[in-house]
């Protein structure tokens, strides 16, 4: 089993390696095209994904028509191509073709809010998420960011590489709550990415689409506790422009009321909804294949 599994890994990075070379050798919008169409094949064959992906969209959307969300969803697998696409150029010229299909806007609250001290950057998984990350380190303002591990350990240095290639920093969600607040008290931008299903141990309960979801609280506390501003930042593409927005927005209003628990949940409820709110904008470019309504309140069948 030990020996099978050390092949699996093998064979899965030299896939996942010939994938972003083959489609990173090309001019950047080709790329982008190209990953586009790998993203509709993705759509034809992964059945489990597009059952999760209707699941979520009947939830959020119960509006729309049954052929209203399935378009939604197969450029849900588009707009995850097209970043397959963009991703693959991120080592390229250290990026810098990057800049190239990108448009800044809001830059200056980041610089403002830098300038006073450490600085929360939240986001959502949507358009190009890895862009918010590393476009900002393009742009002269590197960070350390939260990341998931890849089970995989040859994909994981793979994607690690692409995703510090700019001068990021990548942590462990798992094992980075001191590294955290460290990154914070000594006037960093730390990046965190909080819009997925959270473990009950670290989340709380707030409407996500009027549907109670757990959503991790740590971004409100550390803002809380701390005094860190918190900052949105989103990459959208826009299609009439041809060029992914990076999107930088004003500090979120943190309000204090004495009873911490309260306020936490106060904010991660204000967030959520920010998360919401945007992804209202750009419908289709949600990762909407996630499981984001799996763990339930305590009785409650399950979703899924």
């Amino acid at each position: 089993m030990a020996k099978h599994g050390k092949l699996q890994t093998s064979i899965e990075y030299a896939a996942a390696k010939f994938v972003l070379t083959a489609v990173g050798a090309l001019p950047i919008k080709q790329s982008m095209r190209s990953g586009q169409f790998l993203g509709r094949i993705a759509y034809l064959f992964t059945r489990e994904l597009r059952r999760t992906g209707d699941i979520n969209l009947r939830l959020a959307f119960p509006e729309k028509t049954s052929d209203q969300r399935r378009k939604l969803l197969k450029r849900c697998f588009e707009s995850l191509g097209r970043e397959l696409g963009l991703f693959s150029h991120f080592p390229k010229n250290s990026g810098k073709s990057v800049l190239s299909v990108v448009e800044a806007e809001g830059l200056e609250h980041l610089q403002a809010a830098k300038r006073k001290g450490g600085v929360m950057l939240f986001t959502a998984h949507l358009g190009a998420w890895e862009l918010t990350s590393f476009g900002v380190s393009l742009l002269g303002h590197p960070l350390s960011f939260l990341v998931r591990r890849i089970d995989n350990p040859e994909i994981e240095r793979l994607v690690d590489s692409y995703r510090t290639s700019a001068g990021n920093r990548t942590l462990d969600k798992l094992s980075a709550a001191r590294s955290m607040v460290k990154i914070l008290r000594s006037g960093d931008v730390l990046g965190l990415l909080f819009d997925l299903n959270a473990l009950e141990d670290e989340a709380i309960f707030v409407d996500f689409f009027g549907v109670p979801a757990s959503t991790n609280f740590m971004t409100a506390k550390l803002a809380l506790r701390l005094g860190t501003p918190i900052i949105p930042i989103f990459a959208p593409w826009d299609s009439k422009r041809e060029k992914y927005l990076l999107q930088i927005g004003p500090p979120v209003e943190v309000e204090r009321s004495g009873d911490e628990e309260e306020d936490v949940r106060r904010l991660t409820a204000r967030l959520s909804k920010l998360f919401e709110e945007k992804i209202r904008c750009y419908p289709d470019q949600w990762l909407w294949i996630h499981k984001r309504w799996k763990t339930r309140p305590k009785g409650e069948p399950s979703i899924y």
